[in-house]
């Protein structure tokens, strides 16, 4: 078993490795190597009986893609990308990595002609206001933001690849994951993350919108479940329909203030302070906020059920157990 993993750098794609190593299989078959793809050089884990190859550069370079794919991975893992606040940011950077390194990833594995399953990061960012209560799987598509848009456009070209059996493909709407480890990022729902993750450290979080924003979360444990499920599942189950929303927990910001009141204590949870910015502001209301996400659940796919487990899971995973 062969995998590849764009954005192998990234918070998903370590985490995601580091799940592959303790696995040591995908798909009921031995893992033998691993290339791993970022702009920057990921790291490679020590496995023993595994050909681990690191490759660096931009994912629309040409001939970059052939090189990458030459070696005919029976796995894809296509994580990379630009946030989506950085897109917003930059027209250009957003549409030429997010939308043409894809459409160049996609291509080398068409002109390879060998099939393998693609497993693609979307996002709900797909989905643009105005919304009901609860966004059923059968909600069209508006994207809001250039993020959007190029996901979108993303998720129609995997499902048209997939069709013309150029490589089996699954597309998971990813909902915002949280806690996020590490330092913030430039998107724009980096703060949902923050109001926990710097509390929780003993450091002050600034908190750029109202509190009662209503958001779907997932934590990083559940990001790699539905990775190492969409690689897995059977493509005949999922039918032609290959882009899917992830299930997730769906909670306003204050809730979210409660949930880390109950678990850290109100000392931690006054560290966050209250500081509105238009830019994101401008850019969060239009999101969606809570989720059917049936036809996911139905194939298998599982999230957490309230916001104190994400919390939970956040202590457990990258805190050693211990609130500052």
């Amino acid at each position: 078993m062969r995998i590849l993993i764009t954005g192998a750098a990234g918070m998903v794609g370590r985490k995601l490795i580091a799940r592959l190593a303790k696995d040591g299989a995908l798909r009921g078959r031995k893992i033998t190597a691993l290339d791993l793809h970022d702009i920057v050089a990921p790291q490679a884990p020590a496995l023993a009986g595994v050909d681990v190859s690191i490759h660096t550069g931009d994912l629309s370079a040409p001939g970059a893609m052939s090189a990458l794919v030459a070696p005919r991975p029976d796995v894809i893992f296509h994580l990379a990308g630009i946030v989506s606040g950085e897109a917003e940011a930059n027209f250009d950077l957003g549409y030429r990595v997010n939308l043409d390194g894809t459409r160049t990833l996609f291509d080398a594995v068409r002109l390879a002609a060998f099939a393998p399953r693609l497993v693609f990061t979307s996002s709900i960012a797909v989905f643009g206001a105005p919304f009901p209560d609860v966004i059923p799987d059968e909600f069209h598509p508006t994207p809001l933001t250039s993020y959007g848009t190029q996901k979108q456009m993303s998720e129609a070209l995997l499902a048209d690849y997939t069709r013309r059996g150029f490589f089996d493909g699954i597309g998971i709407r990813l909902p915002t994951i949280c806690v996020r480890p590490g330092k913030p990022n430039k998107a724009a729902s980096s703060f949902f993350s923050g109001i926990i993750r710097e509390p929780l450290a003993g450091q002050e979080a600034i908190l750029p919108v109202p509190r009662s924003v209503l958001h779907t979360h997932a934590s990083p444990r559940s990001a790699v479940n539905f990775l190492i499920h969409a690689a897995e599942i059977d493509g005949d189950k999922v039918g032609p329909r290959r882009n899917l929303t992830m299930p997730g927990v769906a909670v306003t910001v204050g809730e979210q203030i409660e949930a880390l009141q109950r678990i850290a204590g109100a000392e931690v949870a006054q560290r966050i302070r209250e500081q509105p910015d238009e830019t994101i502001w401008a850019i969060v209301k239009g999101w969606p906020t809570r989720f059917e996400a049936r036809r996911a659940r139905e194939l298998g796919f599982t999230a957490e059920s309230s916001f104190g487990e994400i919390i939970r899971a956040h202590i457990e995973d990258e805190l050693g157990g211990k609130i500052a």
